[in-house]
């Protein structure tokens, strides 16, 4: 090739190169590296850095201008605008297998057509709800006076419902009253108001390795540095929990102590307490979140029952077990967090749900509901035993055999990377969740998670089964 044909493969190259640098500069604005007013590396500088020419970075600048992304100042450089771009949680953390994330399963579970098969979801299948006991709580709202049916809620929630979760949270062994109570618009609204009131930006947060993967994305959102403990059958590794706990000093560390999402493992009580002691020592504050407990045949230990409500904040939701639809949560907490709590839900979302939090309480009021539980129980424990058989035949092979719950943690055949079984696996109309959506340290690279009430349909085993074949 001659002088001038490289001259014009070179200027074909440049816009990309243009476009590489843009893109670094505004993954450090929408990650804060680069923060309001900060200066910018200057032109040979950054050039350098990046293995690019002076005229490239030139051009990016001068684009970067032109968005209003960056500010150039004749003679001083160029600067971060004031209004920085919005924050982008996918530009934030690692890229490890940025394809399948957790943005990428929870869209594709929520956005795909009602054909599509989602044993990679964290829900049951509409038909294994309660239907008929929400349209009878419908057609008894629909009879509600106007305050229940058109006005804002008080801003702890509904007294009855709060009733019935201090009611229900003494069942497990937690002593609550319902002035400790406040109703949320779901289990995850509950931790984001946690998030708000007690972190700062840079504060270190403790999860579970691995953990659901929202509460990264959760504790992204609020600027909070991550750190990751293994977690084991019967909960964390002790050992590595309080090294990791002496070493970085958390000031939250949130898990699930009934079940465990994505392993389905339940905490001992040996572990319980050794967690309790070293919390205790180290003043760290545990979220319990508690999602699942309606799926338990017998209860697991509670941190919140060992601990009264001191350091534990106890939360759950309602979403699982009774509809989707219906956003409702709950936080039971000390009363002078409630109080500071129910300050920032109204700062943050005014009045709570009335319609929502009177629907939920007239279905759990109704005798059928414990009926509904029982029922549910049973088809998941059999679910479990026919997905865990079938998977296994595949030499797909569960991490433990949970004891309740929806969720089967495990391992793919030999060294087969789960992100490209899931990629693959959409293009059948299969959505699942790969090991590292839910693994900071990027440590589940051959695990997945299924759920078993989304696992029954035959097709998506002819379609793992080819899939895995494949790579065999």
């Amino acid at each position: 090739m001659d002088k001038r044909s490289v001259q014009m493969v070179e200027r074909a190259k440049e816009p990309t190169r243009v476009t590489t640098v843009m893109s670094t500069i505004r993954q450090r604005i929408s990650g804060r590296s680069l923060t309001s007013g900060a200066k910018l590396p200057s032109v040979r500088r950054l050039a350098s850095s990046l293995g690019v020419s002076t005229s490239t970075v030139v051009e990016a600048y001068d684009r970067l201008v032109a968005e209003g992304a960056i500010l150039s100042r004749p003679g001083s450089g160029f600067y971060v605008a004031s209004q920085a771009a919005p924050f982008t949680l996918a530009q934030v953390g690692p890229k490890v297998d940025r394809a399948v994330d957790p943005f990428w399963v929870s869209r594709q579970s929520l956005e795909t057509s009602d054909d599509t098969l989602k044993p990679g979801c964290g829900w049951l299948p509409p038909s294994w709800l309660p239907e008929d006991s929400i349209r009878r709580a419908l057609r008894t709202l629909s009879r509600a006076d106007g305050p229940a049916l058109a006005d804002y809620g008080s801003p702890l929630g509904l007294p009855g419902l709060r009733q019935l979760v201090a009611r229900r949270m003494a069942e497990k062994g937690m002593e609550a009253s319902p002035d400790q109570i406040m109703l949320t618009d779901s289990g995850t609204q509950a931790i984001d108001l946690l998030c708000r009131f007690l972190l700062e930006p840079g504060d270190t947060v403790l999860v579970d390795d691995p953990c659901y993967f929202n509460f990264h994305a959760l504790l992204r959102a609020h600027r909070a540095k991550i750190v990751s403990v293994p977690y084991t059958p019967n909960g964390p590794a002790i050992d590595a929990f309080a090294s990791t706990v002496e070493e970085h000093r958390p000031r939250l560390y949130i898990t699930n102590s009934g079940i465990h999402n994505p392993t389905g493992a339940a905490l001992s009580p040996v572990t319980a307490h050794r967690v309790l002691k070293i919390a205790n020592q180290f003043d760290l504050t545990i979220i319990e979140d508690d999602i699942f407990s309606d799926f338990e045949q017998v209860p697991a230990p509670r941190l919140a029952a060992f601990d009264g409500l001191d350091r534990v904040i106890h939360i759950g939701s309602f979403s699982k077990t009774l509809s989707a639809s219906a956003r409702c949560g709950f936080v039971a907490a000390k009363p002078e967090w409630i109080e500071g709590l129910t300050d920032l839900k109204i700062a943050t979302s005014f009045g709570g749900g009335r319609m929502t939090a009177e629907l939920v309480l007239n279905a759990l009021s109704d005798g059928s509901y414990r009926k509904h539980l029982d029922t549910l129980r049973l088809r998941l424990s059999h679910a479990m035993t026919e997905v865990s058989a079938r998977l296994e035949r595949l030499g797909v092979t569960p991490w433990i055999k949970p004891t309740a719950g929806m969720f089967l943690w495990c391992r793919l055949p030999g060294d087969i990377d789960a992100a490209d079984v899931a990629r693959a696996a959409l293009e059948d109309e299969v959505v699942l969740a790969p090991g590292n959506a839910f693994s900071l340290s990027q440590s589940a690279t051959n695990f997945m998670r299924f759920n078993v009430s989304q696992s029954l349909d035959p097709r998506l085993f002819d379609v793992l089964g080819n899939i895995l074949h494949r790579r065999s």
